[in-house]
C-alpha cells in the first residue's frame, strides 16, 4: 500500500512538471511570434522558428507531443514548426494534434480543423535547396478539415488534401488527394472512397 501511494505521488509530480514546462514552452513560442488561439497542450519541447515577416497562427485545442515516449508508437524527433521567407504563413486550425511532426514552410501551409498527424509526419512546401535548379519552386500546401495523416507520412510541395481523407502510414503524398478517400503508398494513391 505504501508503494502505491509513493508511485501516485511521483505521477502527480510528473504531471505538474509537464504542465509547468508546457506553459513555459508556450510562452517562449509566443515571444517568438507564434499566435495561439487559447492555450495549447504542449508535452516535451517543440521548436518554433518564426523568421521576420512571417506568421504562424495556431487554433484552439492544439496538441504538440515532442518527447520520445509521449506517443505509444514512439516519436523520433520533437515537433518543429518553421517558416522561412518573408510573407510565409503557416495556419493551423482548431483541435489539431501533432506527434513529432515537422512543418516547414517556404511559401505557405494551411491545415484545417480536426487534423491528426501521426508520429514523425512531415509537411513541407519546398525542397529546401533553392540554389539548385533541379529542386523547382516552392508551392503552397493545403490540408482540409478532419484529415488523418498516418505515422511517418510525408506531404510534399504543391499538394492539396481534401476534407475527411485518411493518408496511410509511410505514404509519400506528391499529388492532390480528393476529399473522403483513403490513400496510401509511395507515391500516394487513392485506395477507396469513404461512404
Amino acid at each position: 500500500m505504501k508503494f502505491r501511494g509513493f508511485f501516485h505521488s511521483l505521477e502527480v509530480l510528473r504531471r505538474r512538471r509537464r504542465a509547468f514546462f508546457g506553459r513555459y514552452y508556450c510562452q517562449i513560442a509566443r515571444w517568438k511570434g507564434v499566435r495561439f488561439k487559447g492555450r495549447p497542450l504542449i508535452i516535451g519541447r517543440p521548436h518554433f522558428r518564426v523568421y521576420p515577416g512571417t506568421e504562424i497562427s495556431i487554433g484552439s485545442n492544439a496538441a504538440f507531443l515532442s518527447g520520445a515516449r509521449d506517443n505509444l508508437i514512439g516519436i523520433n524527433r520533437p515537433c518543429i514548426i518553421s517558416t522561412f521567407n518573408a510573407g510565409t504563413r503557416i495556419s493551423i486550425g482548431d483541435n489539431c494534434g501533432f506527434s513529432g511532426t515537422v512543418i516547414g514552410a517556404h511559401t505557405g501551409i494551411r491545415i484545417g480543423d480536426d487534423v491528426k498527424c501521426g508520429a514523425n509526419t512531415l509537411i513541407t512546401d519546398s525542397n529546401w535547396h533553392p540554389e539548385d535548379p533541379r529542386s523547382g519552386k516552392p508551392s503552397k500546401v493545403s490540408i482540409g478539415n478532419n484529415v488523418w495523416l498516418g505515422v511517418n507520412a510525408v506531404v510534399l510541395k504543391g499538394v492539396t488534401i481534401g476534407d475527411n481523407s485518411i493518408i496511410g502510414a509511410n505514404a509519400v503524398v506528391s499529388r492532390d488527394i480528393p476529399a473522403n478517400v483513403v490513400a496510401a503508398g509511395n507515391p500516394c494513391k487513392v485506395i477507396k472512397s469513404i461512404g
